[in-house]
């Protein structure tokens, strides 16, 4: 068994909302092992013997079939999501001020080149994910970064939490 974290993407803003109870109770019908959410904003752990793309698609049909409408999911396994926490390089800001951008893949090597709207915004490429550090806050910010559009993002108190979380279920 593998521990995943399931990073959904647009619940619980705009008009779509999707309750935690209702988020596990998903989980538990597909079979996924040891179920809990943390927070409001569709973060999912749980324990699968299948594989990233394997949870992730019944994840994403599942939630569809629930929502009424797609649902952008990104997965991580425990170890993957400690990696994410640890290679943050921007470690030394405040953890609300800086988020990781999950993507389905690596990130494009001009993706910061291409972001529009950058004040003091700081980035940086990882592995599957785009670090932002916002210095006057996320809410002020317009930064528009195109090759992130169909991730999710978290800040680094809750990716920290979460893989901590996971960790505990590995």
């Amino acid at each position: 068994m593998t521990a995943f974290v399931g990073l959904l993407r647009a619940v619980n803003v705009g008009g779509r909302k999707l309750i935690m109870t209702d988020l596990k109770a998903v989980a538990d019908g597909l079979g996924l092992g040891a179920a809990k959410t943390y927070i409001a904003s569709g973060n999912l752990l749980f324990t699968s013997a299948d594989s990233e793309g394997e949870v992730k698609d019944k994840l994403k049909a599942a939630l569809t079939r629930h929502m009424g409408k797609p649902v952008g999911v990104m997965v991580r396994t425990a170890r993957e999501l400690a990696a994410v926490a640890k290679a943050n390089p921007f470690a030394d800001q405040p953890g609300n001020r800086v988020v990781a951008i999950f993507l389905d893949d690596a990130p494009p090597t001009d993706a910061t080149r291409h972001a529009k709207n950058v004040d003091d915004e700081r980035m940086a490429l990882g592995t599957r994910e785009i670090y932002v550090h916002f210095p006057s806050g996320q809410g002020q910010s317009k930064l528009r970064i195109p090759a992130a559009a169909n991730g999710t993002a978290r800040n680094m108190n809750t990716v920290q939490k979460l893989a901590d979380l996971a960790e505990e279920m590995a």
